[in-house]
């Protein structure tokens, strides 16, 4: 694809920026080995960020298929990658490259994020989920690969032998369904609200995958029950990985949360610990630094990542309640949105929630739920519903985090990461 410019790229900083998936793909591929670091571009940056991203990157060459937008960044080497794909011409290595991804910046800026290959495929090497007898999967995932979680599977089912379908930028999710039923899509991943939003669709009658995760988001009991009715044959689980930690580990069991077993040493090389609530997670799976000048720290002393996903202990396992930094703050008490939308997602009417603050006078913020129904045909029950979605909030929270209005939306949105956006 780059042929004989391949060798400009020798020890440069190089930043991918493409329009496609396919070509982003091939593109790691072929340079990997060559550029001391290379940063992959995900489609939704906002491009307000570039600029500071490119300096702390120190990006000195780009490799993309539309040079004329780039030409604006000042990068002085810019080289144009095309379609159609042609085998690459043998380059001997010349370095270990560091791939640098972008944090999902959900409340900002990005940070950037730097990985060995060898960490980034720690967790697959070894780990095959199909039996050695049988055909290699086709691998699918509703990820961009040009992010942490889309890129594990893109490079496991690489190293695989197997077959990948990638996703396509606003195509309809009963258009992208049908897509992975017809090419015959065996494994497939996403986060839980990516899952949400295809159970929605009647075209998920029609996919019949073998081997479902989830994971970048909490994978509460309603969605792991509610796939597990969908694909009553598939193996069904849910694994906790981030950018910055790498894979940290894989529940295959049908139960949200995870064992305490898991606490401490495990012999693939991960060792987790919780600290004020907070689970952190040491691993040569993990990136190794932030990039910048006034980047933090990525461990502490002792080379732990702090997560800020918290976590607590119920007799033999520990459960995920939510984000150190979305805590909900009514009258002095902490309320972790996650923890009340797995609630009122176990209503069967409710396909996925939004729990948000409203400013208060008294108490500072109150709790209020955005709800979007699993059918149409429950709209006309929405007084029922909104009064046993109370009933189980009362018996399964305490007062401060009882929502005091719940909403009946439309629909709720999901981030380029595949994130509820929790903006509203």
């Amino acid at each position: 694809m780059l042929g004989e410019r391949l060798p400009d790229l020798a020890g440069r900083s190089v930043l991918l920026s493409m329009a496609t998936q396919l070509i982003t793909g091939a593109a790691m591929i072929e340079i990997d080995a060559s550029p001391r670091q290379m940063l992959l571009c995900p489609p939704d940056l906002d491009i307000k960020h570039a600029p500071s991203l490119i300096a702390d990157a120190g990006i000195d060459a780009i490799v993309t298929d539309d040079p004329a937008r780039c030409r604006k960044f000042g990068v002085p080497l810019i080289v144009t990658a095309a379609l159609p794909l042609q085998p690459a011409t043998p380059v001997e290595p010349t370095c270990t490259t560091n791939w640098l991804m972008l944090t999902s910046g959900t409340t900002g800026r990005p940070k950037i994020v730097a990985h060995t290959l060898a960490a980034l495929t720690g967790a697959i090497v070894g780990d095959n989920p199909t039996d050695s007898a049988a055909a290699p999967p086709t691998w699918a995932t509703f990820y961009d690969i040009r992010r942490y979680g889309g890129l594990q599977i893109f490079l496991r089912a690489v190293l695989g032998g197997a077959s990948m379908v990638l996703s396509s930028p606003g195509e309809a999710i009963a258009d992208h369904l049908a897509r992975l039923a017809a090419r015959g899509v065996t494994h497939i991943s996403g986060t839980p609200s990516h899952w949400r939003k295809a159970l929605m669709s009647a075209a998920i009658n029609q996919f019949r995958p073998n081997y479902v995760r989830l994971s970048g988001e909490i994978a509460d009991q309603a969605v792991l029950d509610s796939l597990r009715k969908a694909f009553p044959h598939a193996s069904i689980g849910h694994a906790y990985a981030s950018t910055e930690a790498g894979v940290g580990f894989a529940v295959n069991d049908g139960r949200e949360g995870f064992p305490a077993s898991l606490i401490g040493k495990s012999p693939n090389g991960v060792e987790m610990k919780v600290v004020d609530g907070s689970l952190r997670i040491k691993s040569s799976r993990a990136a190794h630094t932030y990039i910048g000048a006034a980047a933090p720290a990525l461990t502490d002393a002792d080379g732990f990542v702090d997560t800020g996903d918290m976590v607590e202990l119920r007799d033999d396992r520990y459960y995920f309640v939510g984000r150190r930094d979305g805590i909900i703050n009514v009258g002095g008490l902490k309320v972790h949105p996650e923890e009340v939308e797995a609630v009122i997602n176990r209503h069967p009417s409710v396909r996925m929630s939004r729990i948000r603050a409203r400013k208060s006078p008294i108490t500072g913020a109150l709790v209020v739920a955005d709800v979007m129904l699993a059918s149409v045909s429950d709209a006309g029950r929405t007084g029922e519903i909104r009064e046993a979605i109370m009933a189980d909030c009362k018996r399964s929270l305490p007062p401060h985090k009882l929502p005091v209005m719940i909403n009946f939306v439309d629909k709720l949105d999901v981030t380029a990461s595949g994130k509820l956006a929790r903006h509203a």
